[in-house]
């Protein structure tokens, strides 16, 4: 695909370049995971792959241990390491706000704690895998109503890293019962139909709880193809009748609490905790009517029982065959390439259906699936079809791990985001709508991956004000930090490379390793250690000296970041 994201991007930023040229003139414990051969070890640039589609990226350290354990192992690993918690951080500030007489609601710690845990925590792949669910199933900080509750949001992103290693049935349930879900799709305070009053339940979860987060609209076969019917016609997943039977379901699910008055019901007598734990069933509320939908009915009940009600419901769509392949197939597009070729997608799909004991829905088994199967791990060369566009977020997170960045507060205090012309132009859990950022099925019009008839979802975010807007971003952040304080509250530290200054092509070439494995075009290479070598190095002022090599680095590192050969993860 890199040839294809290259004919689209590189007219933008060779124009966006121009300027910023002239402005620059550990080891193992004994209890650790095994030390492999040395001729079973991976080459170090499969290992900054690795790390880019598992996690963050890393470091120079975490690059050498992962080298040393080698893949399997540091999955595994991964998934025995404890879970960082966003509302215990948020729940932190709201103490000291509380102290302070500040507002205890401040949307500002939901990115601080993202950024804290992408930087400089210990389970990157928890934290990876969290916000490509975040991503399917989404809630945003964007909606009024989520808004009012950064706690509750900071408990919804616990919530996605504490499933993501699980079985994805829970994961399910637990994202129906959120109530930062039940607010952002309505059916929190759901009522039952009343023919009397024109009233119906809300169909909104109903509809994106099959669209959106377990079957898609089309029937698929085990590697993600859609099926046909005998006119040559997809054949849709649900009809409209679904929708209505199943939003039955979602009725008579409010605010938890020590009672199930209609007063809590419609959101009275708060309880302190009441946006950060499952909602509860209300019976006089929940619809006792039969409900048909996807083949399945849940007879008349003599007395109203959300719970079966619920539990039938979620049991049928988590053995729905299109489960494996449409949420296998996400995951491929969020953390390795974009097109995945259906052979993947099968492979991936039938690690949910059965991982290996008879257990469907096992996470880890599709998590590990996706990170080692042979096309993550040896993608087939002068692939054009491979590969995916790095959103900002990951970016900037991989800047930031690749160059050890510390936070002088230990707060990591990045604000929003969201402004493609002056910023990231994406801000992690603000997404626009339901629909995420970007779509899966994103096709960037009037291009070479169209004509091929790719996909490539992160160009939906991607034009020329937010293409301009990164590269302003990044010359700043490069140069001066990130985040909110003078000077900025989050610093990189160059020291790895500094001392490659006075060679420009040793630079280029350790700087290239770290941040896209190597595999640099030569003419990328070659521009890069020109413009490198063009800023001068004093040879007797030792204060001018080495402010040149520290922009010797800085600009190396802007130009690698800048151009298609990093912007297109392979």
């Amino acid at each position: 695909m890199r040839p294809l994201f290259r004919r689209v991007l590189v007219g933008a930023q060779i124009a966006a370049l121009s300027w910023v040229l002239a402005a620059c003139g550990g080891g193992e414990g004994s209890s650790g995971p095994p030390v492999l051969p040395k001729e079973q070890q991976p080459a170090q640039k499969d290992v900054v792959r690795f790390l880019s589609q598992a996690g963050f990226g890393g470091a120079g350290a975490d690059i050498d241990r992962t080298q040393r354990i080698g893949f399997p192992a540091w999955i595994d690993e991964q998934f025995s390491l404890p879970q960082d918690r966003h509302q215990g951080y948020v729940d932190s500030q709201i103490a000291a706000a509380t102290l302070a007489g500040q507002s205890t609601n401040q949307q500002n710690w939901i990115y601080e704690s993202f950024w804290r845990t992408a930087v400089s925590g210990n389970g990157q792949l928890r934290h990876r895998v969290a916000f490509a669910l975040s991503q399917v199933f989404v809630v945003s900080l964007a909606d009024s109503s989520v808004g009012e509750n950064t706690r509750g949001v900071a408990s919804y992103l616990d919530m996605l890293g504490r499933n993501a290693f699980g079985n994805f049935r829970t994961l399910l349930q637990d994202v129906t019962l959120h109530p930062m879900m039940g607010l952002y799709l309505s059916h929190l305070r759901n009522q039952k139909e009343d023919p009397s009053r024109g009233r119906v339940p809300d169909e909104n979860y109903a509809r994106e709880v099959m669209q959106l987060f377990t079957i898609g609209l089309y029937e698929l076969n085990l590697d993600g193809t859609v099926r046909l019917d005998s006119r040559n016609e997809p054949i849709e997943t649900y009809t409209n009748e679904d929708v209505t039977g199943l939003a039955k379901v979602f009725t008579g699910w409010s605010w938890a609490g020590p009672d199930k008055s209609d007063t809590r019901f419609f959101g009275g007598n708060a309880s302190a905790d009441r946006a950060v734990l499952p909602m509860q069933s209300y019976p006089k509320y929940h619809s006792t009517s039969e409900k048909r939908f996807l083949g399945t009915v849940i007879p008349e009940q003599a007395s109203a029982d959300p719970e079966a009600s619920l539990r039938a419901a979620l049991d049928r769509l988590f053995s729905h065959p299109n489960v494996g392949p449409f949420i296998g197939k996400q995951l491929i597009q969020r953390m390795v390439t974009s097109n995945p070729s259906p052979a993947y997608v099968a492979r991936v799909a039938s690690a949910f259906n059965d991982n290996g004991s008879g257990v469907r829905g096992d996470m880890k088994a599709v998590i590990r699936a996706v990170l080692l199967d042979p096309e993550a791990r040896s993608p087939l060369a002068g692939a054009t079809d491979y590969g995916k566009l790095r959103e900002p977020v990951l970016r900037i997170a991989h800047w930031l791990r690749a160059f050890g960045a510390q936070s002088a507060s230990g707060r990591f205090l990045i604000g929003n985001t969201d402004n493609p012309n002056s910023s990231l132009g994406q801000t992690p859990m603000r997404s626009p709508s339901v629909f995420n950022f970007y779509r899966p099925g994103y096709v960037p019009p009037n291009t070479d991956i169209a004509a091929a008839g790719l996909v490539a979802p992160e160009m939906q975010i991607t034009h020329e004000s937010s293409v301009a807007g990164y590269l302003n971003t990044l010359r700043s952040v490069i140069s001066s930090g990130i985040g909110s304080g003078s000077p900025r509250d989050v610093q990189p530290d160059y020291g790895e490379v500094i001392g490659l200054a006075d060679r420009p092509d040793a630079l280029v070439d350790r700087i290239g390793a770290m941040l896209i494995a190597g595999d640099m075009s030569p003419e990328l290479r070659a521009q890069a250690i020109d413009a490198v070598g063009s800023v001068a190095v004093s040879t007797s002022n030792a204060q001018s000296a080495a402010t040149a090599r520290l922009n010797r680095v800085k600009l190396a590192v802007f130009l690698v970041m800048a151009s298609p050969d990093y912007l297109v993860q392979k």
